[in-house]
């Protein structure tokens, strides 16, 4: 029996849902654990036997839809699991149809999952810095209003993701970031090599909240400093490594 590391969130009670970290897979190397990334460079079907792995552990023999992740605010409804090559460019994805698994891959960028369980709406967001601030997460909720959710009704989670004291951002980021909106400052502290360091997490929460989201929860676990537990593209890089693996978020609606 494979033991996996799943990451559950108190306001999405009741939900099918999890954040998985890097335990329990059966990729090795550089990769180790459950890499469910098709863009790190392991073996196809063994990414795809972690995927399985996952959903099964939250919906058993659930299919799992997803997007090919571009960094974007993109928000896509979803009623089918489309093979790979047919995927949307997108970054995130929202649903009304009970048995299917929504999922989004991150190394540091943050998954968000949302429901609205009275009206039967999911979503998952895959959320770095240039989706976050380009209004990812506003065009996910938007597409789960035209479901029939309802913003006072939406649950969201935030999973593991770079912590703002592992984030190092150019200045010309922050000083953009400010400008459009002074309040923007309260994401940013200066960092021991007197760069800006960014808060995505604490951002993600004010965006949400901002858009009428009531109930937010943020897992507060740095996927950089937390190297047995999740895969960092930026610790990847920091260490010249040759690839990172992805850990998946998934969310779904039981039929």
């Amino acid at each position: 029996m494979v033991s996996l590391d799943i990451v559950r969130a108190r306001a999405l009670e009741g939900v099918a849902h999890g954040f998985f970290g890097r335990g329990g897979g059966l990729s090795t190397g550089a990769v180790a654990g459950l890499n469910c990334g098709t863009g790190s460079g392991d073996d196809p079907n063994i990414v795809e036997a972690n995927r399985r792995l996952a959903a099964d552990a939250i919906l058993p023999g659930t299919p799992i839809a997803s997007v090919y992740q571009i960094h974007s605010p993109t928000a896509v409804i979803v009623t089918e699991a489309l093979p790979y090559d047919e995927r949307a460019q997108a970054d995130a994805l929202v649903t009304d149809r009970p048995g299917l698994l929504l999922g989004v891959v991150t190394a540091d960028c943050a998954p968000i999952l949302m429901a609205d369980r009275q009206s039967g709406v999911a979503a998952a967001v895959h959320a770095g810095w240039r989706g976050a601030t380009a209004g990812v997460t506003d065009q996910a909720i938007a597409a789960m209003l035209t479901l029939g959710a309802k913003v006072e009704n939406i649950s969201a989670a935030i999973g593991p993701c770079l912590a703002r004291a592992s984030f190092e951002v150019g200045h010309e980021f922050a000083e953009q970031l400010v400008a459009d909106d002074p309040a923007n400052e309260r994401f940013f502290s200066e960092g021991p090599r007197d760069t800006p360091h960014f808060d995505l997490e604490a951002y993600l929460i004010a965006r949400l909240a901002a858009a009428g989201v009531r109930k937010i929860e943020a897992a507060g676990l740095d996927t950089y400093e937390l190297e047995n537990r999740f895969y960092s593209y930026r610790r990847a890089t920091h260490r010249n490594e040759p690839t990172y693996g992805r850990q998946i978020s998934l969310i779904g609606l039981s039929g």
